[in-house]
C-alpha cells in the first residue's frame, strides 16, 4: 500500500498535486477499502479539475488502500492552543515601529470625582473607569465596595439579559480585599487598581471553566491564566464575571440562551463579544474585555452603546484565549469611554514571550496630545447617500413554488427592512462629519482599494476548521446550539474542501491588499468611517486598529425591524437603539486614533446616556 509521499507523487505525476483532489479521494477511501473510478470522478467534481479516462486508470492501478499520514497528525490530537508554525505579520517593508515606552499621560480627574463618594454607591454603577479610578485612588470608594455593588447587579441583571457564564466571587473578593489593602498601604498601582471587570469567557482563568459559550464544553477546564489576565492582575483589576461569547465567537446565541441588548431586550446584544458588550452597557462592570475576527466588537459594541477597542493585529497577546483564527484574531477592551479603553489597552498591550505575533511596539497614550495637528481623512463614498429601496424585480423569473415563493418574499422583506435602516441611519453619519467639521478638523476624502475582500475571508474559514478539526471529525459538532446553513459547525463541514492552494492564493491577494491599503492611509493619521461599511471587513484583514462609539440613539420614527422575535437574526435597530461612529488608525496607530476619538466623544456626549433597566 502506498504512503502518502507516493499516493501525492501519483497525483502530481498528472499534473494534480497541488489541487483539492487528493484529499477530496483519500476522505472518499475512509472505511471503503478501495478506490473506485467513480470515487475519482466524484472528486475530480469537487476540486473543479478534469481529469483525461487514462490518467484516471493509471491513478487507480497505484491508489488502493488508505494513507496513514493523515492519521499520524490526528492521533496527536493537536489542542486549540497549538498554533500553526506560519505567522501573520500586518507590518509592511519600511514601516518603522515606536519602540520607546513613555509615561502615560491620563486626563485630568473628572469633576465629579473631585467630591465625596455617593450615599448610595449604585449611582456610580454606570461611571467611567477614569472617575472610578480617581474615586478609588482618593480612597473616597472602596474596591471592595465596587465589588459587591457589580456582583449585585449582575445577579439582578443576568436572568433577564444573560450576560454571565460564571461569575468569578471568591476571587473577585479576594483581589478587591488585596487591592484595598495596597491603595490603603499607599502602593497604588495605577488607573485600574480596585476595578470590577468582566472576560469574555474564552480567556483561560484558573479554577474557573472556560466555556467558549459552546455545547459540549461547560465543563471545560483550562488549568492556566490567560496572559491578558495575568496582566490585569497585576494592574489590581479585579475579576468578577466571564462573560458570555456566542458559541465558539459565533453571534450571541450560546448554550444558556441569548444574551440581550441592554437598550431593547427583545433583541440579541449581537456578538461574538455578547456578554461584555451587554454586561458594559448595562453598568454591571467597569469595563470588559472581547475579541475580534470579523466584527466581534465591532458589531456589539454598536448595537448595546459601547466604546470598543480593537487593537492592530498583533498589539495585545492571545495566549491562553480560545483560537478561531491565527491570522485575524485580536483581544480588545470594551468600555464606557474612549479613555477607559486606552487605559486597558496600556495595561494588556506588548509581548508575552508566548504569543509570537506580538510586536515590540510602544503604546504611548497622551491625553492631551493636539488633536488639531493630526492629518484626517474621511471614507466619503461610504457615507454619501445612496437611493434606498429594494433591488428592481427583474422581467423574467423562474416558476416558484409555494415555499420558493414564501422565501423569496421573505427575503425582499429582510432587504428593503435593512435598507430602509440605512437609509435612516445615514443621517447620523451626516451630523458626525458635521461634527467633526464644526470642531475644526479638515477631513480629506479618501477610499480604500478595491480588492476581492470576500474571497480573502476563506482564510478565517479554513483556519478555524483547523482550530475545530476534531470537533468535526468525532460528530461532536452535533453539541453546538446553533446547527444552521451560516453556524460554525456547517462552515467546519465545507471548509474542509477549500483547497491548500486557494487558501495560499487568498493569502498572497491579501498580502497585495494589505500593501495597498497601508499605502493609502500613509498620509494619514485617522480615518472616519461608517462602522458598518466594508472597511470592517477591509481591516480586519489588514490588521489595522479601530474604535467604535456610539454615535446618537434612534427616534421614535425609526423604522421598526422586520422580525420583533425575541433574539432574531433580524432584530435589530429600531426606536431608542443606539448607532456608532468608527475611528480608523494606522497600523500600531492607537495613540493618535484614540486621541481624536476621544475629543469626539467629549464634544458629543453620547457615552453619558445609559438604559434603563
Amino acid at each position: 500500500m502506498p504512503d502518502r509521499r507516493e499516493f501525492m507523487k501519483i497525483f502530481s505525476a498528472v499534473g494534480l498535486g497541488g489541487t483539492l483532489l487528493p484529499g477530496v479521494l483519500w476522505a472518499q477511501t475512509q472505511g471503503k477499502g478501495t478506490i473506485t473510478l467513480e470515487m475519482i470522478d466524484d472528486a475530480a467534481a469537487i476540486a473543479d479539475v478534469s481529469i483525461p479516462a487514462d490518467d484516471k486508470a493509471m491513478m487507480l492501478e497505484a491508489l488502493n488502500g488508505h494513507t496513514k499520514d493523515y492519521e499520524a497528525i490526528y492521533a496527536l490530537h493537536l489542542p486549540n492552543s497549538a498554533a500553526p508554525c506560519l505567522l501573520f505579520d500586518p507590518v509592511p517593508p519600511g514601516l518603522k515601529l515606536e519602540t520607546e515606552r513613555k509615561p502615560m499621560r491620563i486626563s485630568r480627574a473628572p469633576r465629579g470625582a473631585a467630591g465625596s463618594a455617593p450615599k448610595n454607591i449604585e449611582d456610580l454603577a454606570f461611571a467611567s473607569a477614569r472617575e472610578l479610578a480617581e474615586l478609588v485612588r482618593t480612597k473616597k470608594v472602596t474596591s471592595t465596595a465596587l465589588t459587591e455593588m457589580y456582583l449585585d447587579r449582575l445577579k439582578r441583571y443576568d436572568p433577564k439579559m444573560k450576560f454571565v457564564v460564571t461569575l468569578t466571587e471568591e476571587r473577585a473578593r479576594e483581589k478587591a480585599k488585596e487591592a484595598d489593602g495596597e491603595i490603603a498601604a499607599g502602593r497604588y498601582r495605577g488607573p485600574l487598581h480596585g476595578l470590577p471587570w468582566g472576560a469574555k469567557d474564552l480567556l483561560a482563568v484558573k479554577g474557573y471553566p472556560t466555556t467558549w459559550g459552546a455545547g459540549g464544553f461547560e465543563k471545560q477546564m483550562i488549568d492556566e491564566d490567560a496572559a491578558v489576565v495575568k496582566r490585569l492582575d497585576e494592574a489590581g483589576a479585579v475579576l468578577v464575571a466571564k462573560l458570555t461569547l456566542g458559541a465558539l465567537a459565533m453571534g450571541d446565541h450560546w448554550f444558556g440562551g441569548i444574551t440581550r441588548n441592554p437598550w431593547n431586550p427583545e433583541q440579541g446584544s449581537s456578538g461574538s463579544s455578547a456578554g461584555p458588550a451587554s454586561a458594559t452597557a448595562a453598568g454591571c462592570l467597569a469595563f470588559s474585555v472581547g475579541s475580534e475576527t470579523l466584527g466581534s466588537i465591532s458589531s456589539p459594541s454598536t448595537r448595546c452603546g459601547c466604546t470598543g477597542l480593537r487593537p492592530t493585529f498583533g498589539r495585545v497577546p492571545r495566549t491562553g484565549a480560545m483560537a478561531l483564527s491565527w491570522s485575524m484574531d485580536k483581544l480588545g477592551p470594551i468600555c464606557r469611554s474612549v479613555e477607559d479603553c486606552a487605559l486597558v489597552l496600556n495595561a494588556i498591550y506588548g509581548p508575552d514571550g508566548e504569543d509570537r505575533s506580538v510586536k515590540d511596539a510602544a503604546f504611548n497614550w497622551d491625553a492631551n496630545l493636539d488633536w488639531n495637528k493630526l492629518r484626517v481623512g474621511y471614507l466619503k463614498s461610504d457615507f454619501d447617500e445612496h437611493p434606498g429601496g429594494s433591488q428592481p424585480e427583474t422581467a423574467e423569473k423562474r416558476a416558484a413554488t409555494p415555499e420558493e415563493q414564501k422565501q423569496r418574499e421573505e427575503a425582499k422583506k429582510r432587504r428593503d427592512a435593512n435598507m430602509a435602516r440605512a437609509a435612516y441611519d445615514r443621517k447620523f453619519n451626516g451630523a458626525a462629519l458635521e461634527k467633526l467639521r464644526a470642531m475644526g478638523v479638515n477631513l480629506i476624502p479618501v477610499e480604500l482599494p478595491k480588492f476581492p475582500y470576500d474571497a480573502m475571508v476563506n482564510m478565517l474559514d479554513a483556519e478555524a476548521a483547523a482550530a475545530f478539526d476534531e470537533l468535526t471529525r468525532t460528530g461532536r459538532d452535533k453539541l453546538l446550539t446553533e446547527q444552521g446553513p451560516h453556524d460554525w459547525p456547517n462552515s467546519f463541514r465545507t471548509s474542509r474542501f477549500i483547497p491548500a492552494v486557494e487558501y495560499i492564493q487568498a493569502s498572497r491577494a491579501r498580502m497585495q491588499a494589505m500593501e495597498a491599503v497601508a499605502k493609502t492611509l500613509e498620509g494619514f493619521d485617522v480615518i472616519v468611517a461608517p462602522t458598518s461599511s466594508e472597511q470592517l471587513e477591509i481591516t480586519n484583514l489588514t490588521g489595522h486598529p479601530a474604535l467604535i462609539l456610539p454615535n446618537g440613539f434612534r427616534g421614535a420614527d425609526a423604522p421598526k425591524p422586520p422580525d420583533m422575535a425575541p433574539g432574531a437574526y433580524d432584530n435589530a435597530g429600531g426606536p431608542g437603539t443606539p448607532v456608532s461612529l468608527t475611528f480608523l488608525g494606522n497600523l500600531y496607530g492607537e495613540a493618535k486614533l484614540l486621541a481624536l476619538a476621544k475629543a469626539y466623544q467629549d464634544a458629543t456626549g453620547f457615552q453619558l446616556q445609559h438604559p434603563t433597566l
